[in-house]
């Protein structure tokens, strides 16, 4: 008996498999126009205004960090943890040469990725691929959580991510698309705003330590001129996402 009721679970999870793949690698219908839109006027409504900035601009520095860390795995560096701190700042700690390609790239993953997310993120949508960027996000935020180092940081990326789960499994696909389009424009118009708030405060002669200052003394190129890199990147990240996801 025993052995009848483990093979029919088996049986059922097997058969379930196909089901599970199909609904997170297949493709799902475009919303529609004005759903696109409207996702896009709310992410502007939660970006450009002071105030709500504050609060928002805290899924721009979970992208932040975690282009930090990402970068720095993936150039062979030991990540040693990240912070993020209710102020929207953060840091990301790793070890490894202080000098040479990886700690370069880590330095410049920083800015460059909400925009660069953003952008990928438009190419899924583009392509019908809500579901698939939806557990994509979760499961980067769960690799995340692992090396955030303090309780506010740890409560920021559940609370992020237990959302994309939420969705994600007790919502529709009108649902699912509206969240997923409301994020990726989140990415693309929230990752341009913080190299312009950094250009403010380097004109103000603050900020002697950020990403761009550090960059100027690994490479001794212009703290300058990376930050008008920073632009570039966020800038055609923007331009390239909303082509995409208004299907122009």
């Amino acid at each position: 008996m025993h052995s009848l009721a483990s093979t029919s679970l088996s049986a059922i999870s097997l058969s379930s498999l196909p089901d599970l793949w199909d609904r997170v690698f297949g493709t799902q219908p475009d919303p529609d126009l004005w759903v696109v839109i409207a996702t896009l006027v709310a992410a502007l409504a939660v970006v450009v205004p002071r105030g709500v900035w504050r609060v928002s601009r805290n899924a721009i520095t979970i992208a932040h960090e975690g282009g930090h860390g990402l970068v720095a795995l993936l150039t062979g560096r030991t990540l040693t943890g990240i912070r993020l701190h209710s102020d929207t700042s953060g840091l990301t700690v790793s070890r490894g040469k202080p000098y040479g390609i990886g700690m370069i790239l880590t330095a410049a993953a920083g800015y460059t990725a909400p925009p660069l997310l953003g952008l990928g993120g438009a190419a899924l949508l583009a392509a019908g691929h809500i579901t698939l960027l939806l557990w994509l996000a979760t499961v980067l935020l769960l690799v995340m959580l692992v090396m955030i180092r303090n309780a506010y940081g740890a409560l920021t990326v559940i609370l992020t991510g237990g959302t994309f789960v939420l969705v994600s499994w007790l919502t529709g696909p009108q649902v699912q698309a509206a969240f997923a389009y409301a994020v990726v424009w989140c990415l693309l118009v929230g990752g341009v705003r913080p190299a312009f708030e950094l250009q403010a405060k380097r004109s103000r002669g603050g900020a002697g330590d950020s990403d761009a200052d550090q960059l100027s003394r690994l490479t001794h190129v212009p703290a300058g001129l990376w930050l008008f890199l920073f632009h570039v990147v966020s800038l055609c990240s923007l331009m390239g996402g909303a082509q995409w996801l208004l299907q122009l």
